[in-house]
């Protein structure tokens, strides 16, 4: 089919088939053409004509996409044509830099497979292929547009030289990678900070595209820098306190620069919304905060924050902002688990602190405790009346929030068995009340239902969490008035709903408070009737 192909326009009416086309008939044979094409001795010739009288971007895109798969063939061209192919496409995007995005990623995207395959190829005693680093600095000494596509080479090449390709050895990929760690990241690195220095040495205009692509653009190559894969162990998102940059030594004098911080917190600053994501109210830009909170605690013991000169500020401004992202608990959920986490070690690390110095958690932690549990009950008439998924369902992560506060619960535990006896006596005497009416099943008894599903699983947790914290008999006095009232009273009213259920009302049974119950009962088994007590409880049960 391919040989078919005499013209450009023939050419180009492939690629529209293979990238636009709406034919399913036509896009399959299209793809056999592509790799019809790759195959020919005729390929380059091909390219380059596509290239330079090709009347669409499509046409450059199936130019850079036949080229990207000849260079990453298992059996490679010859280097003499590899280093013709770079330098063809450094002068064809530096001659024509108004190219369509796309079609210059794809293009620059062939230049780092050919120079990470020939990364250790020599020629005439020289690394022939290394020298794209030195032909990246004449981009960025041109004008703004040529700027641009040198940073983006230098982006792309870091990330190829990131990137696994499980099709070749892992050795090989190390090797490759360990070079270019050693050899160039640091001093791309250097580069690309010396870059935002400059931008923000001049007024920033950054409604000219231009320079707001130029600032993204060089953002995009620093976080690839660092999230290069440092020791060839890739870190798992979901292991929080393993997932560490693993810079080089010889980086340290960059980090420990005052200089290097100061100049991304003055540009995250100096930029408009459009480019700083709109602040914590992007909920990457959320989640990831919150990940870095957790850190603190990971990173460093009690003792030692509190011995900080700002450590009183830091506290009150993280514990504010806790209870504002507890109490919006429908924006970003899945970050709130970072938050707990945090005042979960801080508060465990009290007993273990030796300074004389306020930690202040006394003060903040039962503020946390507080507007978790006021915000879930809130966020019941929300989730009834509006219809939305209930956080109850997610069982999993419920759970996890609720080992999480009770520990942090245990702190100035009075004040949070006071707030759970009055909450839990109010809506229980409102729920009787329900039962009791003639009006049937309706909003308010859902709501309620709700309500004291989320405050047993809150009575089973915090009387839960004498495992977890060193309780004293004092602790275990308000325990069993915890324990007394749900315990004797709360389930008698479940079984009455059993009961009532029984007798041909089955609508006002419920899953939720019954699961609750059950949770309860469990932490109350674990911590007061379990084979393995750490401690006798002096509370009396009758």
């Amino acid at each position: 089919f391919f040989f078919l192909l005499k013209s450009l326009a023939e050419l180009e009416a492939l690629c529209t088939h293979l990238y636009i086309g709406t034919d399913l008939t036509q896009r399959i044979e299209a793809e056999k053409a592509l790799l019809e094409l790759i195959d020919s001795p005729e390929c380059l010739s091909k390219c380059q004509l596509l290239l330079e009288q090709g009347t669409t971007s499509y046409a450059q895109l199936l130019a850079a996409t036949c080229l990207s798969k000849l260079v990453s063939r298992v059996s490679p061209l010859p280097v003499e044509q590899r280093i013709d192919i770079r330098n063809y496409i450094l002068n064809y995007v530096a001659s024509q830099p108004k190219l369509a995005p796309f079609v210059i990623q794809a293009l620059i995207q062939v230049i780092a497979k050919i120079t990470k395959s020939g990364w250790f190829e020599v020629q005439k005693d020289q690394f022939v292929f290394r020298e794209i680093i030195a032909d990246v600095k004449t981009f960025l000494q041109g004008a703004m547009e040529h700027c641009i596509i040198g940073v983006i080479i230098l982006s792309e090449l870091t990330q190829e030289m990131n990137l696994v390709d499980y099709s070749r050895p892992s050795a090989k990929h190390r090797k490759i990678a360990t070079s270019f760690r050693d050899t160039s990241l640091k001093d791309i690195l250097v580069l690309a900070c010396s870059l935002l220095k400059e931008i923000l040495g001049k007024p920033l205009n950054l409604q000219d595209q231009d320079q707001q692509n130029l600032v993204m653009q060089v953002l995009k190559l620093v976080l690839n820098c660092l999230n290069f894969d440092f020791i060839g162990s890739s870190a798992d998102e979901s292991a929080d306190d393993l997932c560490t940059v693993q810079i080089p030594t010889t980086w340290r004098t960059i980090f420990l620069e005052p200089e290097t911080l100061d100049l991304f917190f003055n540009l995250y600053h100096s930029l408009p919304p459009l480019l700083s994501q709109l602040g914590l109210s992007d909920p990457g830009n959320y989640h990831e905060f919150c990940r870095f909170l957790a850190r603190l605690k990971t990173n460093y013991q009690l003792g030692e924050l509190v011995m900080v000169k700002e450590y009183p500020e830091v506290i009150r401004l993280i514990a504010n902002f806790t209870i504002t992202s507890l109490q919006h608990w429908e924006f970003a959920p899945n970050s709130v688990h970072y938050l707990l986490t945090l005042w979960q070690r801080m508060v465990a690390s009290v007993p273990f602190v030796k300074s004389t110095e306020p930690h202040l958690l006394d003060t903040y932690a039962p503020e946390i405790t507080k507007a978790f549990i006021t915000s879930r009950l809130e966020s019941v008439a929300v989730v009834v009346r509006d219809n939305l998924d209930d956080p109850l369902d997610d069982t999993t992560t419920v759970f996890q929030q609720l080992e999480q506060l009770c520990t942090v619960s245990r702190c100035e535990y009075e004040k949070t068995c006071t707030l759970l006896v009055q909450l839990f006596d109010q809506n229980a005497q409102n729920y009787q009340k329900l039962l009791h009416s003639t009006s049937g099943i309706t909003v308010d008894m859902a709501v309620q239902e709700g309500r004291l599903a989320w405050l047993v699983y809150l009575v089973g947790t915090v009387v839960g969490g004498r495992l977890t914290y060193t309780s004293t008999d004092e602790h275990d006095a308000m325990d069993g008035e915890l324990s007394c009232r749900p315990f004797f009273f709360f389930v008698k009213r479940v079984f009455q709903l059993i009961s009532l259920m029984d007798t041909g009302l089955p609508q006002c049974s419920n899953e939720k408070i019954e699961l609750a119950i059950l949770w309860f009962l469990d932490q109350f088994r674990k911590t007061y009737v379990g084979d393995q007590l750490q401690r006798t409880s002096k509370v009396g049960f009758y």
